[in-house]
């Protein structure tokens, strides 16, 4: 069920610029619950949110795919969401974000990007670090706490 949802979610998100993350299908209650995960390049909002709902809401009413009631959840990714493919990194590409390495180390920085299938990341000092991905264990979007002071 969760694969025809991508696919019906997919040309919707996609009118708008909007990438489908996620799709899980479970109960809350005596209904399903939906929830959809979708993400682009400088955030989704309210409306563009809303905008899916109706437009999959639709969809999936038409196809009689879920029998009985169910409640749809759209909702962007947040910043505790991995980054793990090139399309997340494309994504965020020019945001501040925290790479936790597989022996435990973490740095932060400003996503340059992947070259070669190495992370671009650029530190506050302005120094840019190569990171194989594979020498990773977790990358995440984060806050600049000392940009957003100023």
């Amino acid at each position: 069920m969760e694969a025809r949802i991508v696919q019906l979610a997919r040309p919707i998100a996609g009118e708008l610029g909007v990438d489908v993350l996620k799709v899980s299908v479970g109960s809350s209650g005596s209904a399903r619950l939906v929830q959809v995960v979708v993400d682009r390049a400088g955030g989704v909002d309210a409306d563009t949110l809303a905008r899916i709902s109706r437009g999959l809401s639709l969809q999936l009413d038409v196809e009689d795919l879920i029998s009985g009631r169910y409640r749809l959840e759209i909702s962007s990714p947040g910043l505790d969401w991995p980054l793990t493919d090139v399309d997340d990194f494309r994504r965020h590409q020019g945001e501040w974000i925290a790479v936790t390495f597989a022996d435990g180390r973490k740095l932060e920085g400003w996503n340059q990007g992947l070259s070669d299938g190495m992370l671009l990341l650029e530190d506050s000092a302005g120094q840019t670090h190569r990171i194989a991905l594979a020498d990773t264990a977790k990358v995440r979007r984060a806050i600049n706490w000392e940009r957003a002071k100023k």
